[in-house]
């Protein structure tokens, strides 16, 4: 669970370290074969410096040492840990510690292997660069860190089910490590002699029975059970509620046969975890792509810019009212957020709907028409092409959808889904599916979500991409689209 999420995160860290650590070492070789060119205009004092400098390729040998080697130096004293409860000073002592370790290191390796072509004006020069670098960078995502934390953002809603003394001191230490990221929204036993009373300041607040209507009404995105074995045999019915629903359970003690959730093993400060996921893949994986959403969407909101001022003139023009359809929608787990479109109906049409429910041609809680009489000419046009979704990628962007995934539900929808159906919105929702690429409205209500389900369970990084592909000539020839 976090110790997979940490290690993604320490894995960027020191990708991105790296990075920064090779840029610096190249412009400290530039400084340094510049360096005479401003020497002459007496930009620098009086001292000696060889006229030679050895050329890149030699360099570039010693590139391949330094980069590992500073990075390894800042893994061992403790960079890439979780540092949300350190202090500033305590950050740049890291990064003065590792530097000085890493220099004594590799002044020995010159030393023993006679690499007489390395300038010590050079490596002078990078040491400074890269050190200022490292602090700012670092302070950087410290600080921010700890802003967004301080706004009550990042954080994994939580259920704690268990009142016995290893559940208590489970909750002791969510309470003193903020930096995990739980935030604790109720805690529940399966006998009810505890309701009402509380366990490390929190309330109990219900019990097994409970479980299932709290998921459904709000977003929760963990469950987890620390109780003695004495209470295995009561817990397997609530287990299988969390595998319906599409949210993540973690047992702190043995394990149950499910039928879609897969098992992963972990821990915690200590505390052993079993997690019964219903989403495959690994951490790496969903953070990929979620850099993939971020730079895609944030690229398309740049280059469609001027398609987006044409379609607001058109949609202004053709009849009265707003540019853009904001709406609700049930996102991850649960949450609610504000979905954008570009306005495709007449002022007012939303009132209408009862009066034409009975041209509605999908069967369960999803209203689809064809020709449907509310939507503006252009608006028909921008809904056959599906350029009335583009402004959700600002969605995308900050982080409400993804570019692939179940199509967000309406909150209407969702109060009428089966127990089954809930389980799609264990992922998070998307631009495109694979409800998109099979027929959109020509897809009954119950096949589409089996088709959501089938995606969740089947993910992949290689899905994604080739669910994409197959969007572009849905949405060229408009297939399915009303």
């Amino acid at each position: 669970m976090l110790r997979e999420k940490d290690d993604v995160i320490r894995r960027a860290m020191m990708i991105l370290d790296g990075i920064l650590l090779t840029l610096c070492f190249v412009f400290a070789y530039w400084l340094r074969h510049e360096f005479h060119t401003y020497y002459r205009i007496d930009l620098f004092p009086s001292f000696y410096v060889s006229d030679i400098p050895a050329r890149m390729s030699h360099y570039t040998i010693v590139l391949f040492l330094v980069v590992p080697l500073w990075c390894t130096v800042l893994h061992w004293n403790g960079m890439y840990r979780s540092l949300r409860t350190a202090t500033p000073l305590e950050v740049v002592w890291i990064i003065v510690k590792s530097v000085a370790l890493a220099t004594l290191i590799f002044s020995a390796f010159v030393f023993l292997f006679k690499l007489k072509f390395i300038s010590r004006f050079f490596f002078s020069l990078f040491l400074f660069i890269s050190s200022t670098v490292l602090i700012v960078e670092k302070l950087i995502i410290f600080s921010t860190a700890r802003y967004i934390r301080k706004q009550g953002y990042n954080y994994r809603r939580v259920i704690i089910v268990g009142v016995s003394n290893r559940a208590a001191r489970f909750i002791g230490k969510v309470h003193n490590h903020p930096e995990w990221g739980f935030k604790i929204e109720g805690v529940l036993d399966y006998e009810k002699e505890m309701v009402g009373q509380q366990v490390e300041g929190l309330d109990v607040t219900g019990t097994l029975d409970d479980l299932q209507d709290i998921l459904h009404k709000n977003p929760i995105d963990d469950v987890i059970f620390v109780i003695p074995r004495s209470g295995l045999n009561v817990i397997e019915n609530a287990l299988y509620i969390c595998e319906t629903a599409g949210v993540k359970a973690t047992l702190a003690v043995d394990l149950f046969e499910l039928k879609i959730a897969k098992l992963r093993q972990t821990e915690l400060d200590g505390v052993p975890l079993l997690i019964f996921d219903t989403i495959g893949g690994e951490e790496w994986q969903f953070f990929i792509k979620r850099t993939i959403d971020i730079i895609f969407s944030g690229l398309g909101i740049i280059i469609l810019s001027p398609l987006f001022f044409v379609v607001a003139i058109a949609i202004k023009v053709s009849a009265p009212g707003p540019v853009f359809f904001l709406q609700k929608r049930v996102g991850l787990n649960g949450r609610t957020f504000t979905m954008y479109k570009f306005r495709t109906m007449f002022k007012g049409a939303h009132q209408r709907r009862l009066e034409f429910s009975d041209l509605n041609i999908m069967a369960g809680p999803v209203f689809k028409i064809k020709n449907d009489p509310r939507v503006t000419p252009v608006g028909r046009f921008l809904r056959k092409f599906s350029i009335d979704e583009l402004p959700q990628l600002l969605n995308v962007f900050i982080g409400h959808m993804s570019l692939v995934g179940p199509r967000p539900p309406l909150h209407m929808e969702v109060r009428q889904y089966q127990p089954w159906q809930r389980r799609r919105l264990s992922m998070r929702p998307g631009l495109t599916c694979i409800w998109q690429i099979s027929g959109r409205n020509r897809v009954n209500f119950d096949e589409w979500m089996k088709l959501d389900l089938e995606y969740i369970d089947e993910w992949s990084l290689w899905l994604d991409f080739k669910i994409l592909m197959k969007t572009v000539p849905v949405v060229v020839f408009g297939i399915g689209a009303y």
